[in-house]
């Protein structure tokens, strides 16, 4: 029995010391941790809110960490090809995705897709939230969102709430918002922001559901009048404006809002998630960060990887099923 009892020893022997170089090896991954330029893939074009949020966030990450923070800008519809970008990369940390709201869409809008959002993405941290508003004419019927409600539900399918481009995600904002609501309504999709704007300075339409960003300068001409944010809570910007769940009744829990945050290839290192996130909450928590955020129309907000996951799984959810409750066509 002796034989095997040092056998016994030697083997448990063999498995520490295994354990311990595994210990020392992640150990010094850490610490080794940025050796080299690290890149964000934005499914964005240069210039709008994400490519800002994500050029302001990588800056101070970059001066924290000693190593360089570029921004790779890679628009597309729907955001695929940044998506594949990012999937197809080493899973070491260097590569890194935007990720928002739209993301989410994405992965319920499309029939397929060159990846898998919750499988081959390791969420790092969020980065900033950003509200939708409904706005209307600001010499128009409706001074209140409640008048606007009341509208729609005396006169079925004839109040017209006009969105940017079907999937996106004001558009889809809209018809939860309708179907949440209780009421009847078009939801009209247009090319973008600007036609909205247009439309429904002309009269073309009733309302508007959009980010708030954009609006911001036509509500502070006093062209368009805010009647809700969908958030959860007013917006910083506009105080007096309640949110829509302020209305109460089918209102009362309605919390929608834009977001966006970071996430690697799926396998990445937990330590250096770990390290990535922890860089990310520590320039969100900047002042400088919030105000040039804040300028923006985003409110800086970090999280941990496991709350961004759960962000994105809720988010496929909900719209999965807004897109199917509207019968929208996936794409």
């Amino acid at each position: 029995m002796q034989p095997n009892g040092r056998r016994r020893t030697f083997i448990g022997g063999a498995v520490a010391l295994g354990l311990a170089a595994a210990t020392g090896s992640r150990m010094a991954h850490a610490q080794a941790f940025p050796s080299k330029l690290i890149k964000i893939v934005v499914p964005n074009a240069a210039g709008g809110a994400a490519d800002l949020t994500a050029r302001t966030v990588g800056q101070k990450m970059a001066d924290a960490m000693g190593q360089a923070v570029v921004i790779d800008n890679r628009p597309s519809a729907g955001g695929v090809v940044a998506g594949e970008v990012v999937a197809r990369a080493p899973a070491d940390g260097y590569t890194l995705l935007l990720v928002s709201s739209g993301t989410a869409v994405s992965q319920a809008l499309f029939k397929s897709l060159p990846f898998d959002t919750l499988k081959d993405f390791a969420p790092v941290s969020m980065l900033a939230t950003f509200d939708l508003a409904i706005v209307v004419n600001e010499t128009g019927r409706f001074k209140t969102l409640a008048e606007l409600l009341a509208f729609a539900r005396a006169n079925p399918g004839k109040l017209n709430i006009g969105t940017p481009n079907i999937g996106t995600t004001q558009n889809l904002a809209a018809e939860l918002f309708k179907i949440t609501a209780g009421v009847e309504a078009q939801v009209v999709p247009f090319n973008g922001t600007p036609p909205v704007i247009t439309a429904l300075r002309g009269g073309q339409i009733d309302a508007a559901i959009d980010i708030l960003g954009p609006l911001m300068p036509q509500i502070t001409a006093r062209a368009l009048r805010p009647l809700a944010v969908l958030g959860d809570k007013r917006a910083a910007q506009l105080p007096d404006v309640p949110a829509a769940r302020e209305t109460g009744g089918n209102l009362a829990n309605f919390n929608v809002a834009s977001w966006n945050g970071l996430a690697a290839p799926a396998g990445t290192p937990k330590d250096v998630v770990a390290r990535l996130a922890k860089e990310v909450n520590a320039a969100v928590a900047q002042a400088d960060v919030k105000k040039k955020l804040l300028d923006l129309n985003l409110v800086a907000q970090g999280s941990t990887p496991e709350q961004l996951h759960a962000q994105l799984d809720g988010e496929i959810k909900r719209w999965s099923d807004v897109i199917a409750r509207a019968k929208i066509a996936k794409q």
